[in-house]
């Protein structure tokens, strides 16, 4: 579980600006999203590459311009490709539509040009 948010970071990549705030404004609630953060991110039966390509996927789906890139940010930290981006996409693309995958990919294009 990461300890803080520069840790968090370095564990999924960009951290959006809100979520450092947050940790001044009102700490109780960055304590709560932080250890959620940490379940949900850390390794377990799929590993953090594995659910950050869902993340994408998922952010693409739902056509969120600040999500899908904050989440291809840190795919680029984790090491991950752009040919396993456009993977996840592709199932984006079988199980959201062709506007999904239009969408990732342009994002994807952007923050990860080739």
């Amino acid at each position: 579980m990461a300890k803080d948010t520069k840790d968090l970071e370095r564990m999924i990549g960009k951290v959006p600006k809100f979520f450092k705030e947050l940790a001044e404004k009102d700490p109780q609630m960055h304590e709560m999203v932080m250890k959620l953060e940490g379940h949900v991110w850390d390794d377990g039966a799929l590993t953090r590459k594995t659910k950050k390509l869902i993340a994408i996927a998922i952010a693409a789906s739902l056509r969120d311009q600040h999500a899908t890139r904050a989440q291809l940010a840190g795919a680029k930290s984790l090491g991950i490709s752009r040919n396993e981006v456009e993977e996840a996409l592709r199932v984006a693309f079988l199980l959201a539509g062709m506007p999904a995958y239009v969408y990732g990919k342009a994002q994807l294009d952007e923050v990860m040009p080739e």
